[in-house]
C-alpha cells in the first residue's frame, strides 16, 4: 500500500513538471492562432476567441520560405553529417589508438570544451571573413563540423567497447580504417544519435552566428529570416513570430521522436561508461 501511495505521487509531481515544461509550448501553438490585438490584451487569454491560421498564411505569403527552410536543412544536415564523421573517427583514435601526442591532443579537446562559445566568436569571424567565405553558407557549416563535446562523447562510448574487438580485428588482417568502419562504428549506433541529435538541434536553432555571417537573404536562415521579417518599425508582430516558432520547432520534434530510443540509449550507456 505505501509503494501504491508513493508511486501515485510520484505520478502526480512528475505530470505536475511536465505541464511547467509544456505550459511555454502550449502558450506558443494557442498564441499563433490569435490576431495581434488579442495577444496584446490584457489580462491575456488563454484559448483564442477566433482561432485563425491567418498568421501562418501571412508567414508563408512575407517569407521566402522554400530558400530559407533548404538553408537552415542544407546547413544542419552539413553540419551534423560533419560531426558524426569526424567526432566519431578522433573519438575511436583517442580512445583505441597509440600515437604521438595524443595526451596533448585529448587535453586540448578538453580545454576547448572548457571555452565558451563566445570567447572565440570574433577571431572565428575574422577568420572566416579573410578567407572570403562571408555571407556563404560556407561560413555557416565550416567552423562546426566538428565540436569537442562530439570527440568526447564518442571517446567515452568506444572507450567501454571491448578491446579484444580490436585485436581480433588485427589478428584476422583488417587494417585500422577497416576495423573502424566495420566493427566499431556499427556497434556505436546509440552514441552516434545521441550526437546526431544534439548537433542538428544546436545547427537548427543557430542565431547569433548566421544573423552576423549572412548579410544578404540568400543566406538567411529560418531563425534569422523569422527575426527579421516579425519585427517591424514600431512593435514586433508576435503572431507571425509565434507562428514562424511553430514551424521551427516541428522539424525538430519529429528528428528527436523519430531517433529517442536511440537518443535515450545513447544517453545511458556513455554515462555509465
Amino acid at each position: 500500500m505505501q509503494r501504491t501511495r508513493a508511486r501515485a505521487w510520484l505520478y502526480v509531481v512528475l505530470t505536475i513538471l511536465l505541464l511547467i515544461v509544456m505550459t511555454p509550448f502550449i502558450w506558443m501553438v494557442l498564441g499563433s492562432l490569435k490576431s495581434q490585438a488579442e495577444l496584446l490584451q490584457v489580462p491575456p487569454t488563454w484559448l483564442p476567441e477566433n482561432p485563425s491560421l491567418d498568421n501562418f498564411t501571412r508567414l508563408f505569403d512575407r517569407l521566402s520560405f522554400g530558400r530559407y527552410f533548404f538553408n537552415s536543412t542544407f546547413v544542419a544536415v552539413c553540419v551534423t553529417a560533419g560531426n558524426l564523421l569526424f567526432c566519431s573517427m578522433l573519438g575511436y583514435a583517442l580512445a583505441h589508438l597509440n600515437f604521438p601526442g595524443k595526451k596533448i591532443i585529448f587535453g586540448a579537446v578538453m580545454g576547448t570544451l572548457m571555452i565558451p562559445g563566445l570567447v572565440v566568436f570574433i577571431p572565428q569571424f575574422v577568420l572566416v571573413v579573410n578567407l572570403g567565405l562571408a555571407d556563404t553558407l560556407a561560413a555557416l557549416i565550416l567552423p562546426f563540423l566538428v565540436g569537442p563535446f562530439g570527440v568526447f562523447l564518442m571517446r567515452q562510448f568506444f572507450l567501454g567497447l571491448p578491446r579484444d574487438l580490436l585485436e581480433a580485428g588485427r589478428i584476422d588482417g583488417a587494417s585500422e580504417l577497416g576495423i573502424f568502419l566495420r566493427i566499431f562504428l556499427p556497434l556505436a549506433g546509440p552514441a552516434m544519435a545521441t550526437l546526431g541529435i544534439l548537433t542538428f538541434l544546436a545547427s537548427w536553432n543557430n542565431f547569433l552566428w548566421p544573423l552576423v555571417v549572412a548579410a544578404t537573404e540568400r543566406t538567411y536562415t529560418l531563425p534569422v529570416a523569422l527575426a527579421l521579417v516579425s519585427t517591424g518599425q514600431n512593435q514586433t508582430d508576435y503572431g507571425l513570430l509565434l507562428a514562424g516558432a511553430c514551424v521551427v520547432v516541428l522539424p525538430i520534434l519529429l528528428v528527436f521522436l523519430f531517433f529517442q530510443r536511440f537518443f535515450i540509449e545513447g544517453i545511458a550507456s556513455t554515462g555509465i561508461k
